[in-house]
This record gives structure tokens, sequence and C-alpha cells, in this order.
């Protein structure tokens, strides 16, 4: 096979496998048939692309070989009449999106993702049934990413099926009524996946390419798909501001290097206009949601020449309208940081205070380092000291050891 070829196969792969397959689901209902099915139209490709060229559609290609191959299996292992007429039913409509489910909406992915998605499935299932129904990762590469065995993630897989099977979990995007809820839940996790690739939980490694990858081209996928819904389109920015400083969040060595010590001449600059052109969209529609107003608060930063222009006040103000959106112990933490900066140390220290008292980040290793930089900056080297140390003892990255142990290292340094 041709480089030619053979890329224009890889670019079909990251394109239309989720589309692919979800044309596949809502036409047979059976996953594991639609996956494969969809695996032997990509291997078709490879064999016939060689020798025919590209065809004009690949996408339209792709789904239809695939669709007539599971008309062939359907065929082959029909047993009853019932079976048959479901096997005859499976014509080959001349648009794969022509389906509707009285949504008003007809391109499956979007079916599919709200099936992935679905709050009867566990978190972790949802996110992995995702990676793999419309992103296309093996199990194998599931595992690995999530750092669990491959039989383990296999398991997991088989069971979200089996219960979206079991359960009858209807394969549509949900009615008007329950849009909002259904749609928070998917973008829930498509960011928790993202955020598992830009800052891993747990590992040698802080940054997953890969998982970045993968969760901003769902993203991307979504918002294209529901054009009217602002928040997905705030969350695309937020992913593209985030993703386009990746390269500079550690240094050769795999440490992490902070904000205000990053090479902002090596920040993605298409990433932060692309980011900024989506983050205008959603925001002219005037529905302001959580993932609008952290885009806004990463557009501070990404947009900022250096560390000192950043406008501190303003991130300040746009964590205190997210804890009115959305109360978290850790998004007031990061409010601290911010009004840190804007008002002194001892206004952010005082934050941190309260949030110690209140006990709802006991064991989050950001608070005591968080205390511990303040703390620092005030002047009280001993106090934090404790608190570096006390944050070393809870981090769960290689990366992050490392640096917090450099930090301790500093401040018990003689002067």
């Amino acid at each position: 096979m041709s480089p030619d070829i053979g890329e224009a196969v890889t670019e079909a792969f990251r394109q239309e496998w989720g589309r692919v397959v979800a044309a596949l689901i809502g036409m047979t209902g059976d996953w594991d048939l639609a996956e494969e099915c969809a695996q032997d139209a990509f291997a078709q490709a490879m064999r016939t692309w060689p020798r025919d060229g590209v065809p004009r559609r690949p996408g339209a290609w792709l789904t239809t070989v695939a669709r007539n191959r599971a008309l062939d299996r359907l065929r082959r292992g029909a047993t009853e009449t019932a079976r048959l007429r479901e096997a005859a039913a499976l014509s080959v409509p001349s648009d794969p999106d022509s389906g509707d489910d009285g949504s008003g909406i007809a391109d499956d992915r979007l079916r599919l993702i709200f099936t992935c998605c679905h709050p009867a499935l566990a978190l972790e299932a949802r996110v992995a049934l995702t990676l793999r129904t419309l992103a296309g990762l093996t199990t194998a590469e599931i595992a690995r990413a999530f750092m669990v065995g491959e039989e383990t993630m296999a398991k997991r897989l088989v069971r979200a099926k089996h219960k979206i099977r079991d359960a009858k979990i209807p394969y549509r995007v949900p009615p008007a009524h329950l849009l909002p809820d259904r749609t928070a839940g998917v973008l829930a996790v498509l960011y928790l996946l993202f955020n598992e690739g830009y800052s891993a939980s747990a590992g040698a490694n802080l940054v997953r390419q890969g998982l970045c990858a993968e969760a901003i081209r769902l993203a991307r996928a979504l918002s294209q798909l529901m054009p009217d819904e602002p928040e997905a389109q705030g969350l695309l920015a937020l992913m593209f501001f985030h993703d386009a400083r990746r390269a500079t969040r550690t240094d050769s060595a795999g440490d992490l290097v902070r904000l205000e010590d990053q090479d902002r001449s090596r920040w993605d600059r298409d990433e932060i206009e692309e980011g900024t052109r989506v983050l205008d969209a959603a925001l002219r529609r005037g529905r302001p949601g959580a993932y609008q107003v952290q885009a806004a608060i990463a557009a501070c930063h990404a947009t900022a020449g250096d560390a000192a222009e950043t406008d501190w006040t303003e991130i300040a103000a746009l964590y205190g309208e997210l804890a009115r959106l959305v109360p978290s112990p850790v998004v007031e933490l990061n409010r601290a940081v911010a009004v840190a900066m804007a008002d002194g140390p001892a206004a952010g220290l005082a934050l941190v205070r309260a949030l110690e008292e209140s006990g709802e980040l006991t064991g989050y290793h950001l608070l005591p380092a968080t205390r511990a930089d303040l703390l620092l900056r005030l002047g009280r080297r001993p106090e934090a000291a404790a608190g570096f140390a006390e944050a070393l003892d809870l981090a769960a990255t290689d990366a992050e050891r490392r640096f917090l142990t450099r930090r301790l290292a500093e401040v018990t340094a003689p002067d």
C-alpha cells in the first residue's frame, strides 16, 4: 500500500469510524456486530483502495460496505421468519445519515453519544464505551489509557453493552424535557476524558496526548451536531485553550512547569484563535454556563502576552460566577488562587483556611500545595515547607511528586 493510500485509510478511520458504527447500531441494535462489520469495511478498503483509488465519499463507501456485510451476517444467521424479515428490512439508503428517531436530529452519531453516556451506566463505563464506539480505540488502548488490565477493560465494555441491551436503553436522542440534563452528562463524560489526558490522575506521565486528541475530536463532533447548544461550544473552546499550551506544561524530563514559567512562544496560536472564535459564538447566544465561564477563564490566560499581563481581577470574578453556577470546593480553591493574585496572598490564604476548616478537600494534594505557596509568598518559610511536604505525600503522579520535591527543596535550602 502506498503512503498516500495508507494515510487516506487512516484519515477515513479517524473521521468515519464513529459514523459507520453508529449507523450500523441504529440498523441492527447489535453493538458487537456493528463494530465487527465496521472493521471488515476498513479491511476491505485497505484491499480495494490501492487498486481502485480512494472513493469520492469515503464515509459513504465504508458505510455501504459495512451495511452490506451486516446484512449478509444477519441473513446467514437468521433461523426464524422474524429474523429474516429484520434482515430484509435493512435496505441501503442513499444517505448514511438519513435516519430519524423523531428528535429532529438525523445523525446516528448523536444518538450513539447519548446512548454511551446514558445515566444508567457507571461513569467509567460511559467513558470506555465512548472511546470504543465513537473514537475506535481498541480495548487494549483504552485499558492502557486508564491503567487497568485489558481483561478488566474488556469485561467493563461487555457489561456496559449488556446493560444497554438488558435495560432496553433506547438508541435515540432523549426527548426535549430530558435533553438539558442528559446533555450535561454527555459533556461531563467528554470533559472527564479530556482531563484524564491533560492531567493524568495517576502514573508516570502527566499528559496523555492521545486522550486529549480524542476528547477534542468528539467535542468538535458534538458541537457540530448540536450547533444551538452553547455549552457544547464552551467545552470545545475550553479544550482548545488548555490544549494550546500542552507542549509547555512539562519540560524535556517530563517535569511539571508552572503556568507563569511556561514558554508562551510555544503555545499553539491556531488553537487559541479557534478557541476564541468558538467561545465568542457561544457567548453571543446569551445563555452562559459553566463550560463557557471556564473557557473564559482559560482565555484570560491564553491571550495574555506574559504572566504579568494576566487579568487576575477578571479571573477572580469569573471564578465567583463559576462557583455560583456549580458550587464546588475545587472551584473555591481556584478562586482563592485568583484572589491571591489580584488582592494579595493574605486574602487568598484566608479563603484556603476556610476550605481546610470545611474538610471538603481532605486528601487533595493541591490544597496544602496552594497553602504552602501562599505562605511562602508571605515569607513564612517553615510553614510553607510543612505544606509542600504534606502535598508531596498526597500527590499521585510522578511529575507532580518531582515538582513538589523541588519546591520543598527550594523552601528548605539555606538562603
